[in-house]
C-alpha cells in the first residue's frame, strides 16, 4: 500500500478538486496490484460499505493507480459564492448536519473558512459506467421500511365487493390446529393433505353452520377454504389451520369475524 502524497502526522491527506474551484482535504490512498476492499477495510479500520459510499462505488471491483479515500471526514475551504445548501448537496448530506459538525449557529460562512464535512452521512450516488468515476450530488435514496414476516398472515382487507358477495357473516370462537403432531394423519374432513400442502389455507367447522367447501374470509387470518371439521367444533366455532406447532400455540383462542362468501 502507498499514500499518494506525504504523510502529515499520523494521517495521509490531499488535495481535491471540487465544484466552484473549492478544495477540500481527505485521507486518500493509490491502490496498488493486489489490493482488495475487504483488505483496505481492514487495515485502515472502517467496512467495505463505507469504502464504496465514500467513493462512489457500485461494486467490490478496485483497480491499480485508483484512488480512494479512506477517511469518513473531510475539510472543505469556501470559496466565494460557497452557500451551505450547495455544500451540503455536493456531499449529499444535510445542511442541518453540516451546521452541526461545525458548530454553525447561522447559515453564513465566509471565503477562506474550513468546514468539516463528515462521509459517514453520506449518501451513496449511483457510479459512472466508465473507470474513473466523476464526482456528482448523490441521489437521494428512498427510505427503507423493515421487512415484517409475521407468523400468520394479518388479511385486514374486506373481500371484494365486486367478486363476491357476502352469504353469510357471524362472530365465532377461534382455535388453531396443525397437522405437524403426533398422531395426526394431516388428512382434512374433504380429503386434503396438509403435510403436503402446509401452505393451504384451511378452517375446520361445524358443517351445520358452515357448510363443507364455503370460501371464508376470516379477520386475522384471510382468505381460506371451509375443508375440515372436528370433534369439539361445533356452533359457532372454528379451527384454522397453522403449519407450525408453535405458531398455532400463538394464535390461541380469539373471537373473530368470519364472512361466509358467495363467488359469483
Amino acid at each position: 500500500m502507498k499514500l499518494k502524497k506525504s504523510i502529515i502526522s499520523v494521517a495521509a491527506f490531499t488535495t481535491l478538486a471540487v465544484s466552484g474551484g473549492a478544495s477540500a482535504s481527505a485521507q486518500e490512498i493509490e491502490v496498488k496490484k493486489g489490493d482488495t476492499l475487504w483488505g483496505l477495510a481492514k487495515e485502515y479500520g472502517t467496512s467495505v460499505d463505507q469504502l464504496k459510499t465514500w467513493n462512489n462505488l457500485g461494486s467490490d471491483v478496485i483497480f491499480p493507480d485508483q484512488e480512494l479515500k479512506v477517511s469518513s471526514k473531510e475539510y472543505y475551504t469556501v470559496k466565494k459564492g460557497d452557500t451551505l445548501w450547495a455544500i451540503a448537496s455536493n456531499y449529499g448530506i444535510s445542511v442541518d448536519n453540516l451546521q452541526g459538525w461545525n458548530a454553525l449557529e447561522s447559515d453564513l460562512i465566509v471565503p477562506g473558512q474550513e468546514l468539516l464535512i463528515n462521509l459517514d452521512d453520506k449518501a451513496p450516488s449511483t457510479p459512472a459506467n466508465t473507470s474513473e468515476q466523476e464526482e456528482a450530488a448523490p441521489a437521494p435514496q428512498p427510505e427503507e421500511k423493515p421487512e415484517v414476516a409475521p407468523e400468520v398472515e394479518e388479511a385486514s382487507a374486506e373481500p371484494q365487493q365486486e367478486q363476491e358477495a357476502v352469504a353469510n357473516e357471524l362472530s365465532v370462537e377461534a382455535t388453531a390446529y396443525t397437522a405437524d403432531c403426533e398422531g395426526c394423519s394431516g388428512i382434512t374432513a374433504t380429503g386434503v393433505n396438509l403435510k403436503e400442502n402446509p401452505d393451504a389455507k384451511v378452517i375446520a367447522v361445524d358443517p351445520d353452520v358452515i357448510p363443507l367447501g364455503s370460501k371464508v374470509y376470516v379477520e386475522g387470518y384471510g382468505y381460506a377454504t371451509a375443508e375440515d371439521t372436528g370433534g369439539a367444533i361445533k356452533g359457532n366455532r372454528i379451527d384454522v389451520f397453522i403449519p407450525s406447532q408453535d405458531q398455532a400455540v400463538d394464535w390461541g383462542r380469539k373471537t373473530v369475524n368470519v364472512k361466509v362468501l358467495e363467488t359469483k
